[in-house]
């Protein structure tokens, strides 16, 4: 398979906006194919893309996972825990639903639930839940109030985003909302789930290399595309925590709704 420069950029775009924006990035990697005729762009690019995301949030919570992470080694080593190794050890929870289920069920949604009619219904009904969390939660905790209930919550949440176009950052975070924490607080603990569920997502794909044919993508075409979709990553991932305060997840559920149809009719009448 031979990508194009602008096919290359597009899907990379493509998939540093939508993979931390609640609007299902698998959503969106399937309409250039379903608008342009595009084929599968393969594995190799993939692996590149979600590394560069998994490259864009590293970087933009470093910090925050350089302090965790201390915080969590100090406490095992017999130090007392404070609220940096509490959330640590929250985010370690809140992550195994999805890791073993993705190890256990990974098949199986490859082969029988990346349909179009299956994400556009996934993005509808996944929309209108985001809509009723941002509505009916009350946005009153900060993380440092999160407890191993609502970690674990928001980690069987996660579980669900193994089916494509439920979105893995929308659905953490309107379990987040609904576990009553500030649109902020929500996002910012979704993000940080994301590290090890990108790492381990792209470890897994990457060993499916053994297997895998056709994937002869040159390196300078690799490199671009990582950079660019750090790139790109990284800017959605701060101006979306700058703004999610004022605007709310209204517009988010719009397009949702918008892209879901789209999707239908585009299949009803193809």
């Amino acid at each position: 398979m031979v990508l194009e420069f602008s096919q290359i950029t597009i899907l990379a775009i493509i998939q540093g906006l939508t993979e931390f924006l609640p609007i299902s990035s698998s959503a969106h990697l399937i309409l250039p194919s379903l608008v342009f005729g595009w084929t599968d762009q393969g594995l190799t690019f993939d692996v590149a893309v979600h590394f560069g995301t998994l490259l864009a949030v590293v970087s933009y919570f470093w910090l925050d996972i350089r302090r965790l992470s201390l915080a969590w080694l100090k406490n095992i080593s017999g130090e007392p825990g404070d609220e940096d190794s509490q959330l640590a050890w929250l985010l370690i929870l809140s992550t195994l639903p999805a890791g073993m289920a993705g190890i256990m069920l990974n098949d199986l949604i490859e082969d029988s639930a990346r349909s179009i009619p299956i994400i556009a219904s996934t993005s509808l009904v996944f929309a209108v839940l985001l809509y009723w969390s941002d509505r009916r939660g009350l946005k009153v905790r900060e993380l440092s109030e999160l407890n191993w209930q609502h970690a674990l919550a928001i980690g069987f949440a996660q579980v669900l985003a193994l089916i494509p176009g439920t979105s893995r950052s929308g659905i953490t975070m309107t379990a987040a909302l609904l576990c009553h924490l500030n649109r902020e607080a929500a996002a910012r603990f979704s993000f940080l789930m994301a590290v090890p569920i990108i790492f381990f997502s792209g470890l897994m794909r990457s060993l499916e290399f053994t297997s895998a044919e056709g994937q002869v993508l040159q390196l300078p075409t690799l490199f671009y595309a990582t950079v660019l979709s750090a790139l790109v990553a990284f800017g959605c991932v701060h101006y979306f925590l700058q703004l999610i305060d004022k605007i709310g997840f209204t517009p988010f559920v719009i397009y949702r709704i918008m892209l879901g149809l789209v999707l239908l009719t585009l299949y009803l009448f193809s």
